[in-house]
């Protein structure tokens, strides 16, 4: 979707800004609109895949695929698996399946990038609390185990984020800030 939305200005993501195909970087170099597309689209890829796997074989199917879409969108092949971070797709899946786990984590990560302006502290944040509220919320040990894998792989993925964060360099994710 970054591809997509970001090449309609003849730009190519993973060569502007961090580099990263996502809502973030298209946000900051593309602009709000932009970025919010890619959201949507990030995180409606995680929701339908949750769906229709609750749909056609119940819950522990929507949650296998809320897992595949997720980590289909870090690890793409037609990318060479270079892909997302998968927070967004993450978060669309666990909207479905977990409401009120997706509410909590959105209101932490949207305060937590409000307070500092650095997405990567919210998406940090919020990984290291989805697995403790899906536990807390009644998620089977299936599922809590599940959550902390997806956890797990979006923090590796902001393994450059942390060393910027920790050194005082990472971006904000605000455009021209």
């Amino acid at each position: 979707s970054a591809h997509l939305v970001a090449g309609r200005r003849g730009l190519d993501p993973t060569k502007a800004g961090s580099g990263n195909p996502g809502a973030t970087n298209v946000f900051r170099v593309v602009g709000r609109r932009a970025g919010l597309v890619v959201f949507a689209a990030d995180a409606g890829k995680g929701g339908v895949a949750a769906a229709l796997g609750t749909l056609i074989d119940g819950r522990p199917l929507g949650v296998a695929c809320w897992a595949a879409a997720t980590v289909g969108h870090v690890l793409p092949l037609s990318r060479r698996f270079r892909g997302g971070k998968g927070v967004a797709t993450a978060g669309g899946g666990l909207w479905v399946l977990f409401p009120v786990a997706a509410f909590c984590c959105s209101v932490l990560f949207a305060l937590v990038a409000r307070i500092t302006g650095k997405a990567s502290l919210g998406s940090l944040v919020i990984s290291l609390v989805l697995p403790i509220l899906v536990a807390i919320l009644g998620g089977s040990l299936g599922e809590v185990l599940v959550s902390v894998g997806l956890a797990a792989m979006v923090v590796l993925r902001h393994v450059d984020n942390i060393r910027r964060l920790f050194s005082g360099a990472e971006d904000s994710w605000r455009p021209g800030a």
